[in-house]
Order: structure tokens, then C-alpha cells, then sequence
């Protein structure tokens, strides 16, 4: 039993919470901890009928009874406690009191509730990995086999008991365990194949560490049946052989941008597409001149016929003919026997796309002004003329004025394929719609690379609205692409040091010369020395900033200024 004394040094030294009331039921003992638990200062207890702070507390029966009970759940309000209870005596060993022991259970019901979560969210999440059909089995960081799906037991022929606690080796019937070498390496591995399970069953290993706050946690294997593989690439193959070039992949909707002059180019073609007329699609590389010919078959009521793509430049001008028009048996040396049917038979009823129509010879503008105006086409080697029911679209990035001026293009064609002209607008006139294009693309390349890029840096992105896009949406395309593969597996966000170095137009970041006005991103009412020059400061900071991966002491030691004056540059055209 306790001494009163005893218990008055325990409740300064302890942690422990302490509270004893005297024979008046008077509290006359609390530490700090105990009066923070019941929501007081001790000052403000001691001295208290007991029930006034907890009520019904069996303390006083405790010390008349002198018996003693250990860790009972007691409650006060929302708190939950366990005390445990016992007498206590003077000096002279007469029982004049009680004390109690309090345990906070509040916390402890907490981690129950998350304990619990936490159960409900592993029963999910092995839900989860036995739906998928991927088979999928992880190893921890002793190499010993902790998790495999239904899918894994389904290929391999290995239940749970037989992997789990066991090493990764014990599955593979042909080749090294990809397990143990990811752990030792710490590097993933991709189309391993191997043979698994009693039935040697032949697959493609994926490997990859598991990394939790930066420590190795073990392992994680995807598992595919070569077979399966195989039937699918087989089908993939038959299915490209039938839409080789048969169907367009694209419709309008596919179309990226929001800004007024890509949506009224939309409309026109749109327009466009509602005609059985000729289209002559006109914009620079890169624009997007395919996805509009793509998209125009099939809002066009032709949408169910055949979608050929032709790209005049790529062959030469008599491969060219006979793949458009085809040829009879014996037409030249090589000829294919029985003949070929060409291009335009092939998208009867239905669309051809002319891609780079500028490139064609004199000799075959004549022939294809023939399709155009008698829907006819006489075969390679043949006199005899077949009819055609073709819709032609032809696209070109070249000045075909220009060429009408030199005879390098009839002019009887250029009228017959200008017929409803389309003018896509190159990037730059469209440069509001650029933060579109690169979630777009961004989220086409995560795809592509097996990538988890969220976004862009403001800084980037910046850069990137700042350009001139001599390239269009390709080079957008080719410039993300690379910025994404320079970005480290665990970056999320594409910043200004992954993107490659952009050129300013017509000058070099070093040179003092002020950019061509052409160049300048202003309005027509900011037209003016000071405007130019502010916008050529600006572009001036920004490609030293990409240069310099963002790091303003270099950019501006590169720029031979002080780096006060540097900031304030960089503040005064609202880059920081």
C-alpha cells in the first residue's frame, strides 16, 4: 500500500497522471499531467470534492473498502481512460485517502480506428490486384516472396503457400530470378523472357523496386504469357493489314486549341467536310494538315468509304503514277503480274489525301487534273479509262502563288484543288492555346513512356509561350518529348532546366542586335521603341534563365550584370 508521502514525490518525478482525494473526498493530490487530461491547471483541483471533476468516480469506495483494482475503463465526456485505484496511508499507517493512476484512451482508440482503416484498405487493395488480369508478384527486402495475385496462380500454377515466405527462385523452371537482381541492382528490367511453373510456361518478366521515403522495400514483378502475346500481335498484325490505309484515326474533336483562329479554321473545315468539293489544305509543317484531312473524312458523309494518305514527296515521280493510277501486267520491268489496281481505285467511294501535292511532276499534274475534271484514271500501260467516285484532299505547306509564277505548278490544277481552301494557322498566332497542347501531349507522352508527368513549371511554360515555333505543333511535340526523357524517374513536373535549349529568332542571346519587329509579341496599340525594346529585354532574360537551367547567378554573370540588377530586370518584366 502506498505512503501519502511516497505518492506526493512519484506525481512531481513521473509522467504518469496522479490524482488522491483525502477522506472529505478533497483532492489532495494532482500532478500537471492528470489535471491536463481532466482539462484543468492543477492549482484549479486541488482542493476539490472529487465527483465535481470526475463524477461517480469509485475513489472513495475504493479507500473505504481498502481494496484495489487494476486497469478498468473508465469514461469522462468524449475521453476514454483506464485507472487503476488503491489506498493510501500517513505515516503512522493509517489509510486517510486514494489515489488513482490515469491512462489516456483516446489516442489508443485513434490507432484503433486507423488500425482498422488500415485493414479495410489492405482487404481493398488485394481486391484490387486480383482483379486485374496481369499476373503480378512481390518479394520484400529480405528476398523472401510476400504478395501474388489469382492471375499469378492461374499462369504460373503456384498458389500463395508455395510462394509466400519462400525465396523467388522457387517458380522459375528456365533463367535468373529478375527479383534478386532488381534487389541488388536497384534498377528495373523490362522483356525478360523466361519459363515459369511446372508447365515451363514461357513469359515476359517486368521488374521494378519497390522505394518507400527513399528505402528499398522490396520488389514487384509483372508476369505476361508469351502465347497470349503472341495471338495478340497476330490479330494487331491482320487488323493493320486491313486499315493500313484505309481509315482515318481522327476527328475534329481531336483537334487541340481553344483560341479563335484554330476554332474558325475548325468551322471551315467543318463547312468543308458537309461538301462532296475538293479541299486544298494550306499551313507550314507541322500544323497539322493530316489530323484536319483525317477529320474531315469522317464528318463527311464518305466517313464509311476507304481514307488513303498519299505522300507525294516520299516517292519518285513514275513510282508515284503507277502507285496512284496503277498499272497493267508488263507496263514496265518489274511489273507485277496480273497488274495493280492504284490508290484512287482502292478509295472508291470514299477519300484520298494528298499530302505535299506541291512535290508532283508537271507530267503528273496533268494526269491527276484528268481525275479531278473527268472522275476518270487510265492505268499504267492501259488506254482504257476507269471511273472513280473519289473526294480528294490535297495539303501542301508550299507558296503554290509562287510556283504558278515560275511554271513549276499548272494553273489549271492549282484552280481545280483550290477549290474550298483551309488555312491552318501556324503555332505562333495561336499561342493561347499552348497550355492545352501540353497537358495533351503530356498526358499522350505518359502513355508512350510509361511516364507520371502532372504538369509544367510556370517558368517553362513561359519559355514555351515566348517562342517562335518555326516548327509548329511537331517541334512542340519533339521539344516536351525531349524535356520528358530528360526529366529523373521521380520528377513530376517539367521545369525550365529539362527543356533543350530554344534560339531566339534572327539573334543570339549574346549579341546586343534588337529582334525583327515580325518577331515581337506586342498588339498593334503597344506598337513602339519602348514596347520593342521591353519585349526583347524579356525574351533576352528568358533564354539566359533556360540556358542557366533557371540559375540566376549565372544568367546573370553570363549577362555581365550584378545580380541586383539582375533581379530587378527580372522583376520589372514580371518574371519573379
Amino acid at each position: 500500500m502506498f505512503r501519502r508521502r511516497e505518492l506526493e514525490k512519484m506525481a512531481v518525478e513521473t509522467k504518469q497522471a496522479i490524482i488522491g482525494i483525502n477522506l472529505l473526498n478533497e483532492i489532495v493530490i494532482c500532478n500537471f499531467q492528470a489535471a491536463n487530461f481532466l482539462g484543468y491547471t492543477p492549482e484549479e483541483i486541488i482542493g476539490k470534492d472529487l465527483w465535481q471533476i470526475i463524477p461517480d468516480d469509485p475513489l472513495p469506495s475504493i479507500r473505504d473498502t481498502q481494496r484495489m483494482e487494476f486497469n478498468r475503463f473508465s469514461r469522462i465526456g468524449s475521453k476514454m481512460f483506464i485507472a487503476s485505484r488503491a489506498p493510501f496511508k500517513d505515516e503512522q499507517g493509517r489509510v486517510t485517502g486514494a489515489v488513482a493512476f490515469l491512462q489516456d484512451m483516446t489516442e489508443h482508440e485513434i490507432l484503433k480506428a486507423k488500425v482498422h482503416s488500415l485493414q479495410e484498405l489492405k482487404i481493398l487493395l488485394t481486391a484490387i490486384i486480383d482483379s486485374t488480369q496481369d499476373a503480378i508478384s512481390v518479394v520484400d527486402e529480405n528476398g523472401l516472396g510476400f504478395l501474388i495475385n489469382q492471375a499469378y496462380t492461374r499462369l504460373t500454377g503456384f498458389t500463395a503457400e508455395e510462394i509466400v515466405g519462400k525465396p523467388p527462385t522457387v517458380d522459375i523452371a528456365e533463367g535468373e530470378s529478375m527479383h534478386l537482381k532488381v534487389a541488388k541492382t536497384r534498377q528495373p528490367v523490362k522483356g525478360v523472357i523466361m519459363k515459369v511453373g511446372p508447365k515451363r510456361k514461357e513469359v515476359i518478366v517486368n521488374v521494378a523496386p519497390i522505394m518507400i521515403s527513399g528505402q528499398f522495400r522490396g520488389t514487384v514483378g509483372v508476369l505476361h504469357d508469351i502465347s497470349e502475346i503472341h495471338k495478340l500481335s497476330e490479330e494487331l498484325e491482320r487488323a493493320k493489314r486491313i486499315i493500313r490505309h484505309l481509315e482515318a484515326k481522327y476527328t475534329f474533336s481531336d483537334i487541340i486549341g481553344d483560341s479563335e483562329a484554330i476554332r474558325a479554321t475548325i468551322a471551315q473545315a467543318e463547312r468543308a467536310a458537309a461538301t462532296p468539293a475538293t479541299v486544298l489544305l494550306r499551313g507550314e509543317s507541322g500544323t497539322g494538315k493530316e489530323l484536319f484531312a483525317h477529320a474531315i473524312h469522317r464528318s463527311s458523309d464518305r466517313q464509311k468509304g476507304q481514307f488513303i494518305r498519299v505522300n507525294c514527296a516520299a516517292l519518285a515521280d513514275n513510282l508515284l503514277e503507277s502507285e496512284l493510277f496503277g498499272y497493267v501486267e508488263g507496263a514496265f520491268t518489274g511489273a507485277k503480274r496480273g497488274g495493280k489496281i492504284g490508290l484512287f481505285e482502292e478509295a472508291n467511294g470514299g477519300t484520298i489525301f494528298l499530302d505535299e501535292i506541291g512535290e508532283i511532276s508537271l507530267n503528273l499534274q496533268a494526269k491527276l487534273l484528268r481525275v479531278l475534271q473527268e472522275r476518270e484514271i487510265v492505268r499504267v500501260g492501259d488506254n482504257r479509262a476507269f471511273h472513280v467516285d473519289v473526294r480528294v484532299i490535297a495539303a501542301t505547306n508550299a507558296n503554290l502563288e509562287a510556283e504558278l509564277r515560275t511554271g513549276r505548278f499548272r494553273e489549271d490544277l492549282y484552280y481545280r484543288l483550290n477549290v474550298v481552301p483551309v488555312i491552318i494557322p501556324p503555332l505562333r498566332q495561336r499561342k493561347d492555346d499552348i497550355p492545352l497542347l501540353v497537358h495533351h501531349l503530356i498526358a499522350s507522352f505518359n502513355q508512350e513512356y510509361g511516364r507520371c508527368v502532372e504538369g509544367i513549371g510556370d517558368d517553362a511554360l513561359q519559355i514555351l509561350l515566348n517562342y517562335h515555333w518555326p516548327g509548329n505543333i511537331r517541334e512542340l511535340e519533339n521539344i516536351l518529348g525531349r524535356a520528358i526523357i530528360n526529366m529523373r524517374i521521380n520528377e513530376t513536373v517539367i521545369e525550365l532546366q529539362h527543356l533543350p535549349v530554344l534560339p531566339l529568332p534572327n539573334s543570339n542571346i549574346m549579341e546586343t542586335k534588337l529582334l525583327e519587329v515580325q518577331d515581337i509579341t506586342v498588339g498593334e496599340e503597344d506598337i513602339g521603341f519602348e514596347a520593342l525594346q521591353r519585349q526583347w529585354e524579356r525574351n533576352i532574360l528568358l533564354a539566359t534563365l533556360q540556358r542557366t537551367g533557371g540559375n540566376k547567378t549565372k544568367a546573370a554573370k553570363l549577362l555581365q550584370m550584378s545580380i541586383r540588377n539582375f533581379y530587378y530586370k527580372l522583376e520589372r518584366n514580371a518574371l519573379i
